[in-house]
């Protein structure tokens, strides 16, 4: 007999002439239910997840599995086009627009609540900017603009590029800072392939605005490059001049001492 499940579904799916394959799947996704209510989310598997958001059941935990493998994870699979996964068998417009629809539910609620937080070091700012970014499927670039008490005025995103580029105008990099009246920016942008490691263009650029922050008085702190659950710090790794008066290393935020 069908046991009764958090939701009596079980039980309905075999009155109903489901037969005895709708009770297996009805109690394989109660299961699931029943283990997230117990233990927590983070204790179910990609597949199951999938499974609960597009109705519980082991059909619908072998299509999330059979995305997932060829896909190369949850993280591979969402960067696709969504056009592209509407395509794939068993998919189609809804469950699609879940599965985005989840994810950027997940992003949201790993923002930072403070409007104007202080972000000090570059880890904080890759924090701070990871649920933003981590799941891009192109580069972006974003300029960080803060007052001389650390406090972000204002997180602007000045270029949107493809996959292994982005085109960046110096001219809005700093329209950006001079609108929010910033004593001092971050620069940094994402590395879609995972691979935070900075490349030539990356030190070049990064170069040529340092330069022109000079000129316009407006320091340019770092410019932090993320990748897969990681990040570097071109300050830190000495491709960015160090400010007036300071050493190579870790740097503090306009106005702060140590």
């Amino acid at each position: 007999m069908a046991r009764e499940g958090l939701d009596g579904r079980a039980e309905r799916g075999a009155s109903e002439g489901g037969g005895e394959g709708s009770v297996r799947a009805a109690l394989e996704g109660e299961d699931a239910r029943e283990r997230l209510f117990r233990l927590g989310a983070e204790a179910l598997t990609d597949p199951e997840l999938l499974g609960l958001l597009w109705g519980a059941g082991a059909r619908t935990r072998a299509l999330a599995e059979q995305l997932l493998a060829p896909a190369g994870g949850l993280k591979a699979l969402v960067q696709q086009d969504p056009r592209a996964l509407c395509a794939r068998p068993g998919l189609g417009q809804l469950r699609t627009a879940q599965l985005l629809a989840a994810l950027e539910l997940g992003r949201r609620a790993q923002r930072v609540v403070e409007r104007r937080p202080r972000l000090r070091t570059p880890r904080d700012i890759a924090t701070y900017l990871a649920p933003q970014l981590g799941a891009l499927r192109r580069e972006v670039f974003h300029v960080l603009c803060f007052n001389a008490r650390n406090v972000l005025l204002l997180d602007a995103r000045v270029a949107e590029g493809t996959i292994n580029a982005c085109m960046v105008d110096p001219r809005e990099v700093f329209a950006a800072a001079i609108t929010a009246r910033a004593t001092a920016i971050v620069l940094a942008h994402n590395h879609p392939s995972g691979d935070p490691e900075p490349s030539a263009q990356d030190v070049g650029l990064t170069a040529q605005l340092v330069e022109a922050g000079r000129m316009l008085g407006i320091k340019v702190l770092d410019h932090v490059v993320l990748g897969s659950g990681n990040y570097v710090s071109m300050r830190e790794r000495g491709d960015v001049p160090p400010l007036e008066g300071e050493d190579r290393g870790p740097w503090r935020m306009a106005g702060e001492r140590g």
